[in-house]
């Protein structure tokens, strides 16, 4: 399977009788699926087909779909209201007579809430029908090049993640070849700070802080850290390789990453070492924001 990225962009237009629509589809990254549509009035039958298809052909991302509609044979008519009209005037003349006010004007009485309505065209129903199918369809268009395009996104994303991941495993090899980090240099260099504290005090009990050198130089072997920095390795190679939606697994390993360079770093007593291991956070942490993008 392929890997995808988790933004994208699509769009599809059509016409079905006397509808011309456009959906307008962009995807941005998240824990989940979380598809968000927004469709005119008398739509939301599309709902259901457009959640039902997200959640088929994707596993992750926020997706806002936006559904435009608009009639293109005929508009709507404006009528007056000839009762509410005829009401309105004989008020407005009585009260005129009463409290001797000018009469109203004709802007005015058009203004008033329902002397002026807006007819809508009549529907037919097998033409509507007709158009919501159009609608539907064009959506399964849309969703097929947003995942397409998340496709050839997530292909270019593999292709960075890959080359993060050799570099991570070549600066591994670097620490591992690093001379400061073998035992023997490490117990040495703690025997010349024992020798260091003897010649300035014989309270120290040389066996003691023999004993301590040796304890210490045991926790200061990062062996283990570098073996599993290697599996991870692996296990990255092997989810690249197979693909498909592999963003939080990617992400978990990611974690570990970090936790075993950090702890490399703390272990650390030696400069070259200390400094490889700085490299090495600095790639894993671009790692880890790329995999945030892939789904």
């Amino acid at each position: 399977m392929a890997l995808s990225s988790m933004t994208g962009f699509a769009r599809s237009h059509g016409t079905s009788g006397p509808y011309a629509f456009e959906w307008e589809l962009k995807s941005v990254n998240a824990k989940g699926l979380d598809l968000r549509l927004r469709l005119p009035q008398g739509w939301d039958e599309v709902e259901a087909f457009a959640k039902k298809r997200g959640a088929e052909l994707l596993s992750r991302g926020t997706v806002y779909a936006n559904l435009t509609v608009k009639r293109a044979d005929a508009g709507s008519t404006v009528r007056v209201n000839e009762d509410v009209l005829a009401s309105i005037v004989k008020v407005a003349t009585s009260l005129a007579a009463k409290i001797d006010a000018v009469a109203p004007s004709i802007d005015g009485l058009l203004a008033i809430k329902g002397v002026i309505e807006v007819v809508e065209p009549e529907s037919d129903e097998a033409e509507d029908q007709a158009a919501k199918d159009a609608v539907i369809a064009a959506f399964d268009t849309a969703l097929k090049s947003l995942v397409e395009m998340r496709r050839r996104e997530g292909e270019t994303l593999g292709q960075v993640l890959g080359q993060r991941i050799d570099e991570i495993e070549a600066l591994a090899r670097r620490a591992e070849a690093s001379p400061g980090r073998k035992p023997e240099a490490i117990k040495a260099r703690l025997a010349e700070q024992v020798a260091a504290l003897l010649e300035t005090s014989d309270r120290f009990d040389a066996d003691r802080l023999a004993q301590e050198a040796l304890l210490i130089a045991a926790k200061a072997d990062v062996r283990e850290e570098l073996d599993r920095i290697a599996s991870h390795v692996a296990q990255a190679r092997d989810m690249l390789r197979k693909g498909g939606p592999v963003g939080r697994r990617l992400d978990f390993l990611a974690q570990e990453f970090h936790r075993e360079v950090n702890t490399t770093c703390s272990k650390s007593n030696d400069i070259e070492l200390t400094n490889i291991g700085l490299e090495l956070k600095t790639v894993v942490e671009q790692f880890r924001e790329q995999v945030q993008n892939l789904e």
